[in-house]
């Protein structure tokens, strides 16, 4: 199975800016004058109208008043609420919250069910293209709710190997990576969870093959999970599930033990 990526804008904008379409003539509005009424300018009006861009909670206010639409399009902001994860990841994040066991490895960053709300947020609101505020706020939270999982399901085994790499790479500045790390060492206290570092010059040809997440879920059915920018897979083929367990395997192999990453993590956070 796989999660394709949709290039088309989300059918509820594209729904709602038919509407803003239809009532406005309906009303006999312009364009132009309600761009002007509005404070918009008339091109952005034209893009809200067209799907291409979200509706801003504004826009839908001044619309509905200047076209009589007794609250109707002000309603649609409820429909609007930017997704909590991309598209092409909300398959992989459903199954996750359900799966018996979790394993996974990073090569250049922080795994997302152990990043700091800081970490997250310097991440996500540095994608590119440039994600709005409120997609960027809404994310970091859906993030963050993930991570509730690791205490809540206290009988799921969570699995963490990441490259030093990851743990040299300063997202957000150093200050945000310090307590990054930090935070690092004490969810890595947890019963159920583990962390190991993998030093970087160790199994170089398959550690740079990029990040693995295996999951296992209820019916013990085995999963495999790889992401690249703008792509990514989640695979229920035995024969591709096995190999990319192996990987892992082989990657786990060459990782320092749970104790000497933790000491590893402590010798990087005091560094100068």
């Amino acid at each position: 199975m796989a999660t394709e990526v949709n290039s088309q804008p989300p059918v509820a904008w594209r729904y709602c800016g038919s509407q803003i379409k239809m009532w406005r003539a309906e009303a006999g509005v312009g364009r132009e004058a309600l761009a002007k009424e509005a404070g918009y300018d008339y091109e952005y009006v034209k893009s809200m109208e067209n799907g291409r861009r979200r509706p801003t909670l504004r826009f839908l206010q001044i619309a509905d008043q200047v076209c009589g639409a007794g609250g109707k399009l002000v309603a649609a902001q409820e429909y609007l609420k930017p997704e909590p994860f991309p598209a092409r990841s909300q398959e992989f994040m459903a199954i996750e919250a359900e799966a018996i066991s979790f394993s996974c490895y990073e090569p250049l960053l922080i795994p997302g069910l152990l990043q700091t709300e800081e970490y997250a947020q310097a991440l996500i609101g540095g994608s590119c293209p440039p994600l709005d505020d409120e997609t960027v706020a809404e994310r970091v939270a859906a993030r963050l709710r993930r991570q509730e999982a690791l205490t809540r399901r206290i009988r799921v085994l969570y699995g963490f190997v990441i490259c030093e790499a990851a743990l040299r790479t300063e997202v957000g500045g150093r200050q945000v990576m310090r307590a990054q790390l930090q935070h690092l060492q004490d969810v890595g206290q947890s019963r159920n969870v583990s962390v190991q570092v993998l030093p970087i010059g160790r199994c170089n040809g398959v550690a740079l093959a990029g990040p693995i997440v295996l999951l296992e879920t209820p019916e013990h059915d085995m999963l495999a999970y790889v992401e690249a920018p703008e792509v990514s897979v989640l695979h229920a083929s035995p024969s591709k599930v096995s190999a990319l367990n192996q990987r892992h395997a082989m990657i786990r192999m060459h990782a320092l033990s749970i104790e000497e990453s933790a000491e590893f993590i402590r010798r990087v956070v005091e560094e100068p």
